[in-house]
Formats: structure tokens, C-alpha cells, sequence
């Protein structure tokens, strides 16, 4: 089903990789793009758990836009370990403004078909991918 905003349509790879992430725990994040012909979002990469948050900030692109999941894994400070579950609007100042466009108008739809977002982040440097803005949020 197309995005009524964008005319962008999402890919159930999509979908069934974000319940295995969720449910399963198979991976550490997923990068979600739009496919060659600006049609439809599709799976670019899929990090195992073994990966790490560098892994991520190292998979997304320096001049074009992304979406991701991210799992965080952390520890309260009572001592409880806890997940939670990032999506992530990766816009490079660099990209193209037309993708930027396309990007941003398309994804509050696809942020609708992950259902078990916890916490939304925008970014467009690394800076703001940082590993204590994720604490930060994650609280």
C-alpha cells in the first residue's frame, strides 16, 4: 500500500525484519532506504547482535538519507536491565533536498507499520547519533 503523502510503499521484509528484531532479538539495528526507483522502502542492512552502536553510525550514509531501528540495551541505575527500541530519521545536511523531502514525508507512515517504536530520534551528523544522546533519551 502506497504512502498517500509520498506515494512511497513499504516493503514487508521491512516489517517481518523489525518483528525478528523486536521479538527475537536477532539484531542489533536495522537501515531501512528507499529503493533505486524512489518507490518503496526496503531493507539495506540488518546488524546482528553482536554489532554495536559504532556499526550503526558507521552504516548510514554520509550524503544521502536513511531510516533505522536500533536496539539499546542498557542498565537502570537500580540495576535493571533494560531495551528499548529507537527509530531513527537519518537526514544528512549533504543529501539531496528532494530526498530529504521524500524522506521526511514519508516517515511518519512507515514509523506506523513498525509498531514497538519506543523513542523517536532525528538526525544529521554523527553528533547527534551519539551514544549519550541515546542515554539521554532512552530514560
Amino acid at each position: 500500500m502506497a504512502n498517500s503523502a509520498s506515494g512511497v510503499a513499504v516493503d514487508d521484509a521491512c516489517k517481518l525484519k523489525f518483528l525478528e528484531l523486536k521479538a527475537k532479538r536477532n539484531y542489533r539495528y536495522i537501515v531501512f532506504k528507499l529503493d533505486d526507483g524512489l518507490q518503496q522502502v526496503v531493507v539495506e542492512k540488518a546488524g546482528g547482535q553482536d554489532e554495536t552502536h559504532d556499526d550503526l553510525n558507521n552504516s548510514l550514509p554520509a550524503d544521502d538519507c536513511r531510516y533505522a531501528v536500533y536496539d539499546y540495551d542498557f542498565t537502570t541505575d537500580e540495576n535493571c536491565r533494560k531495551s528499548k527500541i529507537f527509530f531513527i530519521a537519518w537526514s544528512p545536511e549533504t543529501s539531496k533536498v528532494r530526498t530529504k523531502m521524500l524522506y521526511a514525508s514519508s516517515k511518519d507512515r512507515f514509523k506506523r507499520e513498525l509498531d514497538g517504536i519506543q523513542v523517536e530520534l532525528q538526525a544529521t551528523d554523527a553528533s547527534e547519533m551519539s551514544m549519550d544522546i541515546f542515554k539521554e533519551r532512552a530514560y
